[in-house]
């Protein structure tokens, strides 16, 4: 969680695996609705809504699809976790410091390249469980409302960060006050044109919030390798698209 803001508590819950300010809860418009219905995810609780998901083939695959339909099994964890050699923010928890082995190599470099170009990057959630997406996702339910936070945050088992081969991240010369606006900024209009040359796609990009079903969210990179990610970049596809899971 963040720390005080000007003196102003501010509760940081996750969204999609990003971080979100709660004290612009007003603000927020409604849902889009996204390709494939999940009204009925709306009814009962988290729990009671995991049987309508599908399982997600070969989870420690680096194309592994979790999204609404595609969930993880509780106990799912990568088996090559680490820490990369990047610079954290000072609120990142211990475990949301790991991402896979070969994600950590290319996220290292995805940050030498940007600090050589001026742009000062900061990571700030990579891996988490499955028992801390469920704590997040019920946490931000219980401030938004379940059909809020159905359009902002993965259910448990619904989270690319289980999968450890997702970062968030933001710049240095951006304040938490306006993490929505990081695809505005320097560093993540950088980001945004760069990423796949290093295996990452901005998994939720602006404009497919019908396919992904999550608002634009720039600063959440998720690896998928640099062939896939280069491919995807030039042709505008979202991860859904490019699998065929439209």
């Amino acid at each position: 969680m963040l720390r005080y803001l000007k003196k102003i508590v501010i509760l940081i819950c996750i969204a999609a695996g990003a971080y979100y300010l709660l004290n612009q809860i007003s603000s927020y418009s409604k849902p889009l609705q996204y390709t494939v219905s999940r009204a009925n995810s709306l009814l009962g609780n988290v729990e009671g809504n995991k049987g309508l998901d599908t399982m997600a083939k070969n989870p420690s695959s680096i194309l592994v699809l979790v999204n609404k339909d595609y969930t993880l099994a509780h106990d799912f964890q990568p088996m090559d976790l680490v820490v990369p050699n990047v610079l954290f923010s000072e609120s990142v928890t211990d475990e949301e410091k790991h991402i896979r082995k070969e994600a950590a190599a290319a996220l290292e470099q995805l940050f030498h390249n940007g600090k050589e170009q001026g742009i000062n990057l900061i990571a700030t959630s990579g891996y988490r469980s499955y028992e801390t997406q469920k704590r997040l996702y019920e946490e931000f339910v219980n401030h938004m409302g379940l059909e809020a936070a159905e359009y902002r945050a993965a259910q448990p088992g619904n989270s690319e960060h289980q999968t450890g081969l997702a970062m968030d991240i933001t710049s240095s010369e951006f304040t938490y006050e306006e993490y929505q606006n990081f695809g505005e900024t320097p560093g993540g209009k950088w980001v945004s044109q760069n990423a796949h040359h290093f295996g990452f796609i901005i998994r939720y990009p602006e404009g497919k919030e019908h396919i992904t079903g999550y608002q634009y969210e720039p600063w959440h990179l998720r690896y998928v390798g640099v062939e896939q990610a280069t491919y995807m970049f030039e042709n505008q596809l979202t991860f859904e698209e490019y699998l065929g899971e439209v």
